[in-house]
């Protein structure tokens, strides 16, 4: 049974930047791909999918399993040479890769046993080779291990995928067109790998009541009846890829002046982007622009459109920054040097007008300056003192590391110790299932006692398959930090609430380049809320920390006890994940009979399930009551003072959950 047709490109309703973003990298896959942003269930990967029918067949050596061309094959290629090819004409080909792949499943696997015993480079080929002269397709690219980010973007900016085990090398050509997904929700990619997208495209669903409506009318005659909605959009798919061979063909021809090169120049600058890839990307991008408008000249409309695609994600500094670019510095700098209007009618892309290519994308609004202002008051839940507007959190710093203690197995990350893919090697043992990393002195070691009982004659070892050893490393792992934050009326002074707020969040920006999750929970008035459950989008959690009100009384035990319910499910859901828990209070305890006792019990439990946990003591003052670390001890955890958290505080000596647990041991 033959599969149901792909959803036609043109019929996809608005989208203009990423319909435009998708098809100017189908025209030059030189620009280096285009990363899409946006909330879920926006049409990101059926527009991806779509697009993929729409590029020109490709021309391949027959029986290559890596796609060579017949005029001009890979003279490096696995499968070759290729003396007279034979030449077969195909679909271009779209291959996703799964946010659970391996290394080897990515970039190939070599078998080890045979390079060893006869020197043969025996290579199954991997992801990267099926993609090559198609389109590699990313679902939740934020979502990937990094180490595999890494080897994506390198192949896509070489054009090859080289594979090495033990001195064992085998490079191919790794060309494609690369296009990512992401829901900023789940989390943010880091900057250096942002800058390695070519184009970035935001997208968010219409509010326009009739363009909804066109939307879902689409798509309920689409899930009716696929080969024939297809059949009725034939005809524009068919128009729409002649445009792109066209304008393939027209791309060579392109002039690039020096007047829009300096435009372009100008423009990088003027943003201050890192590096000089945004103005490579810029260029060719309004190459690309140009000649899918049928023109050999690149026009300063071109590169205002290119700047609006290739800048916005270079302009994003930290994890909170959202990416965007400000059209009125962008149209001034354009002017000074020499922008003026060359196109006085310019081509809108595929979707006509009011594609704005990637600018500023939707935002909610900027918490207001009267938040920095005396703020209102309101009774506070469940009594005491009276509720406040939420504070501005103080700038954040650098934190000092917090680790949890022993070895673990968890996702990759830079924060605890851990059994890892990738890091320093401690020794070897039998692989279970595929061999990924070779030991190779431990293989030569189990081999060379049964060279003789094996017949051995020649140089070569005599490898058999319970030989190889396969190498255990050890890395760094990222954890689940979970915050629980004391909300309560003994927290509400301004300035001391900001300064908790400005800790916190340096501990998120920690927490973000340490490759964690982290989630939020409250305590306040009558009980304890979880503010944000855990997730990988450090964004997420500093929005929900800068709208956090405060005042009332302190239920401690409820805070502790809504921590534990939230590592209890997340325990099940991720078992290799180790939680640290970082209570932020004073550890006053108010509400309730025996709100001390309640609260000692409450962290008996994070005690005896052996959580690592942290407390932030922000007690200040003169007299202070020590409750704080009191606390930490019932938790089986450490106390750290505000300034304490500081990584270049004087005050002590570094103090981490191990240390921690090691004296309570």
């Amino acid at each position: 049974m033959s599969a149901a047709p792909h959803y036609p490109f043109t019929a996809i309703v608005g989208m203009d930047d990423l319909r435009l973003g998708l098809l100017l990298n189908a025209v030059s896959p030189a620009v280096g791909g285009v990363l899409v942003r946006g909330e879920k269930g926006t049409a990101k990967s059926t527009a991806v999918r779509a697009l993929a029918a729409l590029m020109p067949d490709v021309d391949v050596v027959a029986g290559c399993r890596f796609s060579c061309a017949p005029g001009s094959p890979d003279p490096a290629c696995p499968d070759g040479p290729h003396p007279a090819p034979e030449a077969v004409s195909r679909p271009a080909r779209m291959v996703e890769l799964p946010v659970g792949a391996s290394e080897d499943r990515l970039v190939g696997a070599l078998d080890i046993e045979r390079a060893l015993a006869d020197g043969v480079k025996a290579f199954e080929p991997g992801l990267l080779a099926d993609a090559h002269r198609g389109v590699l397709y990313v679902d939740e690219v934020n979502l990937l291990h990094d180490h595999l980010v890494d080897l994506l973007l390198d192949a896509a900016a070489m054009g090859a995928s080289y594979v090495e085990r033990e001195g064992v090398s085998v490079r191919h050509a790794a060309r494609f067109l690369l296009v990512g997904t992401m829901n900023p929700e789940e989390g943010e990619l880091r900057p250096q790998l942002l800058d390695r997208f070519g184009l970035t495209v935001e997208v968010a669903a219409s509010r326009e009541p009739e363009q909804r409506v066109e939307v879902v009318r689409r798509r309920l005659a689409y899930d009716d009846d696929p080969a024939g909605f297809a059949a009725r959009w034939a005809d524009e798919e068919a128009a729409l890829r002649e445009r792109i061979v066209a304008a393939r063909a027209l791309l060579p021809d392109v002039t690039l002046g020096d007047a829009a090169l300096r435009q372009i120049a100008a423009t990088c600058a003027a943003f201050e982007v890192d590096g000089m890839r945004a103005d490579i990307v810029m260029a060719r991008t309004a190459t690309a622009l140009a000649a899918w408008a049928g023109r050999t000249e690149v026009t300063s409309d071109d590169v205002r459109q290119a700047a609006l695609l290739a800048l916005p994600h270079r302009r994003r500094r930290n994890p909170f920054d959202a990416p965007g670019l400000d059209q009125d510095k962008l149209d001034e700098t354009l002017e000074e040097f020499g922008g003026g209007d060359d196109d006085p009618d310019p081509d809108p892309g595929p979707g006509g007008p009011g594609g704005g290519g990637g600018g500023v994308p939707p935002q909610g609004g900027e918490p207001s300056d009267e938040s920095a202002a005396a703020p209102e008051q309101a009774p506070a839940p469940g009594g005491g003192a009276p509720e406040q507007a939420p504070v501005k959190a103080a700038e954040p710093f650098r934190a000092k590391v917090l680790s949890v203690p022993g070895l673990g197995e968890g996702a990759a990350g830079r924060r605890s110790r851990a059994r890892t893919e990738h890091g320093r090697t401690t020794g070897a043992r039998r692989p279970r299932g595929a061999l990924t990393k070779l030991h190779l002195a431990a293989t030569v070691q189990a081999a060379a006692p049964h060279q003789r009982a094996r017949g051995r004659s020649g140089p070569g070892l005599v490898v058999r398959r319970d030989d190889l050893r396969q190498a255990t490393r050890e890395g760094r792992e990222g954890n689940l930090v979970l915050f629980a934050v004391d909300a309560s009326g003994s927290m509400a002074a301004r300035q001391r609430m900001g300064a908790v707020k400005g800790a916190v969040l340096s501990l998120l920006l920690d927490a973000y380049q340490r490759r964690d999750k982290v989630g939020l929970v409250t305590f306040r008035g009558s009980s304890a809320d979880l503010a944000l459950p855990p997730t990988s989008s450090v964004d997420a959690a500093a929005a929900r920390l800068e709208l956090l009100p405060t005042g009332g009384r302190t239920p401690l035990a409820a805070g502790l006890l809504k921590a534990h319910d939230v590592l209890r499910v997340e325990r099940l859901r991720d078992p290799a994940r180790r939680p640290l828990l970082v209570v932020v209070t004073d550890g006053r305890a108010t509400g309730g009979p025996e709100p001390l006792a309640l609260a000692a019990r409450a962290a008996g439990l994070h005690a005896a399930e052996g959580t690592a946990s942290v407390v932030v003591d922000c007690e200040t003052g003169p007299v202070r009551l020590g409750l704080a670390a009191e606390l930490a001890r019932n938790l089986g955890g450490t106390a750290v003072t505000l300034d304490e958290l500081r990584a270049d505080s004087i005050a002590g000596l570094v103090r981490d959950a191990r240390a921690t647990t090691g004296r309570a041991a």
